[in-house]
């Protein structure tokens, strides 16, 4: 009677249980924080005043809750919370009273389960049945029904069956349809799966840590990326700062190039590091549920427990489990970023022309001078003293005939070019016809430079540029600007390219050729008629070379 006294004392008028965070009313009444609460939300959600739920005591708004500790204190030394609570929502249903518990209520949490009497049982109730031998506890399950026998309602499964996977009971197994299969315990069963789950594990756990390692490198890469990027935009920058202003808006091109690419492989591994973060927390639940499984006690829970990923959480049962291994991440390399990019696009900036971009970095030694051939000026053609400078002359030189002379006003250089990259400058008359190029030494002597396949020459006449090659011109929609011509030659790539060297310099042309001799620097000149100047010399036509012949790496 005392124990029931006591219980009512300590109980929530509201809810009837012992209090959880009481609180005091200013009319002196005890009740749960949540259960006054709730009286109240429900009191303002019919527009009634707010009362004390005993002594219908009024409030004008919500008063002050007070904690009641000393009623906080005694419950709890009366309710001592379990060492360890297992299975939440599961609730002890013993039908013995206790001095300090009542069951009764369905609202006590279930700490174990005995097998034999098919009930779950609070810490009191446990503690008292710990006593009685045969009398099998374990961690608390859901529902004992499931333990019966689908077929035999009174009898409790026992074996299991390997053979069709199922759980089955002493008749089954006796005289059932089980009868002539091999059975083991339950308990078997479970170590058996269990063993595998280890198994399983085992293999888990390693690509667990791979991943998080993976996760490490990554976010290292990603840690580096800003400065290989700075490195990048600082070599960009340097490559730029002795060249004129018209490189500027090309420099500022480039970096912002870097800067997107840099973006772009942040993203991407930021992207792959999710990805794996993803992937981290799936093998992190799934080693924890096998966890679980593994730390169960109950034969019968870690048999029925659903599996991870289904059948293929089985694969490793049969031994076919396919081996889960980490593919290699196709991150971008951050050590290089797409320097190849880069420099495409300072070849863009040059209409995608200039090749051999490491020779405007790199420069590299300068060649001996580039001069003139003497021996190869065809008549009306007149060669400097230093053989810089070929103009045309109103009369005929009448040099000496010889196999390499040319019978037009048009002269080759003394050194020839096998390989490599190169390149030299000149400067042109503002009049009359000028041809530069570059020719084998093959070519006819009685034909023009560009008017067959062994030469590739820019023509300027009057305010026009063409190129001409196997006697085909092509007329150029640039028109003359600046008197200063830039011809590269990359040999092995085929390639032929011409320059005006004006502010901005302005690429007018590349040929695209496969070489097969050794290519001379070629010079013409005329009037646009006969090779010669007129008698009162209005036209005045030269080429002259005005910087020494330089290699590009």
């Amino acid at each position: 009677m005392a124990a029931a006294d006591l219980r009512d004392e300590l109980s929530c008028p509201v809810c009837r249980e012992f209090y959880t965070d009481p609180v005091t009313l200013p009319c002196g009444h005890n009740y749960c924080r949540v259960c006054i609460g709730r009286y109240w939300d429900w009191q303002e959600g019919i527009e009634e005043d707010l009362t004390c739920p005993e002594c219908r005591h009024r409030y004008w708004g919500r008063p002050e809750l007070k904690i009641n500790v000393t009623l906080s204190s005694l419950v709890q030394r009366l309710l001592p919370t379990p060492p360890e609570q297992h299975g939440p929502g599961i609730y002890c249903t013993s039908i013995y009273y206790s001095l300090v518990t009542d069951c009764r209520s369905g609202r006590v949490t279930a700490c174990s389960t005995c097998l034999l009497c098919n009930m779950s049982l609070c810490y009191e109730h446990a503690t008292a049945h710990s006593n009685i031998t045969q009398h099998e506890l374990t961690a608390p399950t859901p529902s004992q029904r499931d333990r019966h026998c689908p077929k035999h309602p009174e009898l409790l499964l026992e074996y299991y069956c390997p053979q069709d996977g199922v759980c089955v009971c002493a008749s089954c197994y006796r005289v059932g349809e089980h009868r002539d299969h091999r059975v083991e315990t339950l308990s078997e069963a479970s170590e058996k799966k269990k063993e595998k789950l280890r198994e399983v594990l085992e293999k888990l756990s390693p690509e667990r840590e791979e991943t998080e390692g993976q996760i490490q490198r990554l976010q290292e890469r990603l840690r580096e990326v800003p400065g290989k990027a700075a490195g990048e935009t600082e070599r960009v920058t340097a490559l730029f700062r002795g060249i004129r202003k018209w490189l500027e808006a090309l420099e500022k091109q480039l970096l912002r190039d870097i800067s997107w690419q840099q973006e772009k492989i942040s993203l991407k591994l930021l992207e792959l590091i999710h990805q794996l973060e993803i992937k981290k927390d799936e093998l992190y639940m799934k080693t924890r549920h096998i966890e679980e499984l593994c730390n169960m006690a109950a034969p019968l829970t870690v048999l029925q427990a659903r599996e991870p990923d289904g059948a293929e959480f089985y694969e490793a049962e049969g031994g076919n489990r396919k081996s889960r291994k980490m593919e290699d991440i196709n991150a971008p390399a951050v050590g290089d970023l797409d320097v190849g990019r880069i420099s495409e696009t300072l070849l863009t900036g040059l209409d995608q022309i200039v090749l051999g971009v490491k020779g405007w970095q790199s420069p590299g030694q300068e060649a001996t001078d580039l001069v003139l051939d003497i021996n190869t000026a065809g008549n009306y053609l007149s060669i400097s003293g230093d053989r810089k400078s070929a103009s045309l002359s109103s009369t005929s030189k009448s040099p000496p005939e010889t196999p390499e002379r040319f019978k037009t006003p048009q002269a080759l250089s003394t050194r020839s070019f096998p390989s490599g990259r190169h390149y030299w400058e000149m400067e042109v008359s503002e009049s009359g016809e000028r041809r530069v190029g570059v020719a084998y030494p093959s070519m006819e002597r009685d034909g023009e430079i560009g008017d067959n396949n062994k030469s590739w020459c820019l023509v300027i006449y009057k305010d026009k540029y063409s190129v001409r090659h196997r006697g085909k011109s092509t007329h150029l929609p640039l028109k003359p600007s600046y008197r200063r011509i830039r011809i590269r030659l990359d040999y092995e790539a085929g390639l032929v390219s011409f320059y005006e060297l004006s502010e901005p310099i302005r690429h007018l042309h590349t040929f695209t050729a496969s070489f097969t001799e050794p290519l001379h620097a070629a010079f013409g000149a005329r009037q646009g008629g006969p090779y010669y100047c007129s008698d009162d010399g209005d036209e005045d036509v030269w080429v002259r070379i005005i910087s020494k012949c330089s290699d590009s790496p």
